[in-house]
């Protein structure tokens, strides 16, 4: 255990990392301030040090693994022309669900304060969901310039398309459900079939 009084570098994320395994080996059910102390090998009081509380704590768990997607997804404008637009797009919508993604989410949905900290700093400007679908909208825009989606694609609705349904399925998931992945991947199919390389055939929507 980290001796008292040393400075853990990173403490947050390293909680963070400890809740998310807590998470997906024991479940929602066991995700205590104590054991995510205990997992993350810290002093019993680090998590009340750093959170107001636990749920603090999981909000601020949450709304991490959206910034994060929310960067991947500003990463799409480097990405244009270069791959395939659906491998692009599933590298995006999959990442949610890393990381144990869907658990969190549920976790927040069962504990009333967590669920409103997220949902007000999402409102208030905290990269979520509404970046994540401006970056997406932003690259088919560009990948249609380039004639790899068909003219006519409707890229601020396929944005929302994706970004809707993974945020549904996050927040309707459970324990012991169907793989959310695979309801993503008809959807990327729809969004972008047949896509290949930048070199391949355009029109891939």
């Amino acid at each position: 255990m980290s001796p008292r009084g040393v400075a853990i570098p990173d403490i947050k994320e390293r909680l963070f990392a400890a809740a998310e395994r807590v998470l997906a080996r024991d479940g929602a059910g066991a995700l205590t301030s104590r054991a995510v102390t205990a997992e993350a090998d810290c002093a019993k009081g680090m998590l009340h040090a750093h959170f107001a509380g636990l749920d603090e704590f999981v909000a601020e768990l949450c709304l991490d693994r959206f910034a994060r997607t929310a960067t991947r997804a500003a990463e799409l404008s480097a990405r244009v022309g270069e791959g395939s637009v659906a491998e692009n797009l599933r590298g995006v919508a999959l990442a949610l669900f890393d990381s144990g993604g869907p658990t969190i989410a549920a976790l927040a949905m069962t504990r009333p304060a967590a669920a409103l900290r997220i949902r007000e700093a999402l409102e208030s400007g905290a990269p979520g969901f509404a970046a994540i679908q401006g970056s997406i909208a932003q690259y088919l825009a560009a990948e249609r310039e380039l004639g790899r989606i068909a003219p006519a694609a409707d890229t601020e609705t396929l944005a929302l398309a994706l970004v809707a349904t993974v945020h549904h399925l996050l927040m309707t998931g459970w324990p012991g459900a169907p793989d959310p992945r695979e309801q993503v991947e008809r959807l990327v199919r729809l969004a972008a079939p047949g896509a290949g390389p930048a070199q391949a055939a355009p029109h891939v929507v």
